[in-house]
């Protein structure tokens, strides 16, 4: 099935715009980072934007504060080591 939807997907048409050639441009030139730094000016980052990264930084670290907490409370991980201690698990 997937050999027939890529066959089918060969034998389409173009776009309207696009034609045989488009692969056949030269690539465009490579430049200094220094220089493509130099025509552009600091972000504009506004204080509703600081705020909204400061806010999503935060719950990023709260969701990585719980993702290091243990995962098993200490009664459910006492009732697991007993389990295994019988050969029940």
């Amino acid at each position: 099935m997937l050999l027939c939807a890529s066959l089918l997907a060969a034998c389409t048409p173009l776009p309207a715009g696009l034609s045989q050639q488009t692969g056949t441009a030269p690539p465009p030139p490579l430049l200094p980072l220094d220089t493509l730094l130099a025509t552009v000016g600091p972000p504009a980052v506004t204080d509703a934007v600081a705020d909204n990264l400061a806010g999503r930084a935060a719950r990023l670290r709260a969701r990585a504060a719980l993702m290091r907490a243990p995962v098993l409370d200490p009664a459910t991980r006492a009732r697991l080591a007993a389990a295994i201690a019988r050969g029940d698990a």
